[in-house]
């Protein structure tokens, strides 16, 4: 949804947590203050099964070749049992432990000892000190926008130790994969029991806590929406960014290491792999500042659901295609390796410049021209919690008028490319468009339901101007 507010409401500066009128606010901003049996069911079955379904695929990977069959069929027919697969896996060791460690401790550095000097000779780069979005107790946070100069550092000296220093094997981060994932499941787990035990004694803005009552969806959604240690390490930030993300290129430049280690060659499967995916880790970090206005961190509080799954979940298993590459090098031909790369690259364009027309009507308040022409628009209205009626408006043209959430739709040709470079030999290389479709229409599903609540009729006017949601004429 496009929308820009003309002014923030004033019950979401002030929310407290009463129950006198807050309900509205209640479904418009965050989390559930009340969880209903299906929403409870749905998180104990993530928390019992989303680390057993990384260690499965990745296990796959290790021990049958990607294939996410064959594991099953051992254990049905009582050709293996559980043991013997669990005695096959590597285990965490001291070299892992220390490889982890030094990772995550080089990242905070980065992230809070070394203020921002890009922004300084790149031109339309934000970086530096900028705010984000206003919380619903008021607050505006400041944050230190530096992941593109980490991004910088981090991959000089990958680059400089690959061919000059050679302190160690750029297959380092590969051969070392599993061990790896037991210390990234140990920092998850650590940093997502910190973050609860936080928001009960000490949080960093105590109006901005969610409390339901029930351990297990607090734990996974989050009690806290913004847990800081001091003035600059906000824990959502930093999760959402680095180490994950930051990693992200690293490990896809580990597998096409391994690959030319082992095949004497890298593919241009694998270097599509690293293009399109190192693009899009790009344009994350270049628009760092616009990432504190998504709902990753204007609405998500910060649980298990964020720190367990930017420490495992995202490096483990959306990295996943070049994970296969490895095992299953695939050249594509040429006119294959084209398609995909366009494919890729409008689905970039449409991603970023959907943000983009976004960003320009908001800022400029309507007052600009999209394809060339003045945008047209809904005018919303609203009530906060203290009565005050306030206006939004709801942007009907460019890209916008094509569907409420096109933006995601180029998302999902992107990530659809990432996929098709491993060709369709197993199904694993493609859970990465499987989860995304999965993860994205929920998210429209949810965003919709908040605009429903906040604007009403005027949702409803805005809904019959642009009917789709993501697919033009479909969905």
């Amino acid at each position: 949804m496009a929308a820009h507010q003309q002014n923030k409401p004033s019950g979401e500066r002030n929310r407290k947590n009463t129950q006198n009128g807050s309900r509205t606010l209640q479904v418009q901003w965050g989390r559930a203050w009340e969880v209903d049996w299906f929403s409870l069911a749905s998180i104990i079955f993530l928390l019992m099964f989303a680390p057993l379904i990384v260690y499965y695929f990745i296990m796959s990977c290790d021990q049958y070749q990607c294939s996410l069959m064959d594991p099953l069929v051992d254990l049905l027919t009582g050709n293996k049992h559980l043991s013997d697969i669990w005695n096959k896996t590597p285990v965490l060791t001291y070299k892992a432990a220390g490889m982890y460690t030094l990772w995550v401790a080089f990242q905070v550095v980065l992230y809070v000892f070394i203020p921002d000097f890009c922004h300084k000779f790149l031109p339309g780069y934000a970086g530096g000190v900028q705010e984000g979005a206003i919380t619903p107790a008021g607050v505006v946070n400041k944050y230190e926008i530096n992941g593109l100069q980490a991004w910088i550092i981090t991959h000089v000296l990958w680059f400089a130790n690959a061919y000059y220093f050679h302190f160690f094997s750029p297959t380092i981060i590969f051969d070392n994969w599993i061990p790896l994932l037991w210390c990234a499941n140990i920092l998850g787990y650590i940093v997502s029991t910190f973050a609860l035990i936080k928001g009960y004694f000490f949080p960093t803005s105590a109006a901005d806590c969610k409390f339901t009552g029930n351990f297990f969806y607090d734990y996974m959604m989050g009690i806290e929406f913004n847990p800081r240690i001091g003035k600059w390490f906000d824990f959502k930030l930093f999760f959402n960014g680095r180490p994950g993300i930051v990693a992200w290129t690293l490990i896809n430049l580990s597998y096409a290491a391994k690959q030319q280690e082992l095949y004497g060659q890298v593919t241009n499967s694998m270097i599509l792999v690293n293009v399109l995916q190192g693009i899009y880790v790009l344009d994350f970090f270049w628009n760092e500042a616009w990432y504190l206005k998504t709902i990753d961190i204007c609405h998500d509080h910060f649980g298990w659901y964020l720190g367990w799954g930017d420490c495992v979940w995202l490096p483990y298993l959306y990295t996943l295609q070049g994970l296969y590459l490895v095992n299953h090098p695939v050249q594509l031909g040429t006119a294959n390796a084209i398609g995909i790369l366009m494919l890729g690259l409008i689905g970039y364009y449409i991603f970023r410049v959907t943000n983009h027309q976004k960003d320009l009507f908001r800022r400029t308040n309507g007052n600009c021209k999209i394809w060339g022409k003045k945008p047209e628009y809904i005018e919303c209205s609203y009530m906060s919690m203290d009565g005050t009626k306030h206006y939004s408006k709801l942007m009907t043209s460019g890209f916008w008028g094509w569907a409420r959430h096109f933006n995601y739709t180029g998302d999902l040709m992107g990530s659809l490319a990432y996929c098709l470079t491993c060709g369709f030999d197993h199904i694993l290389p493609y859970f990465y468009i499987i989860y995304m479709t999965i993860l994205l229409t929920h998210r429209c599903i949810r965003d919709e339901h908040r605009c429903f609540s906040k604007y009403g009729k005027d949702w409803k006017r805005y809904t019959a101007a642009v009917p789709y949601r993501l697919l033009p004429g479909i969905f």
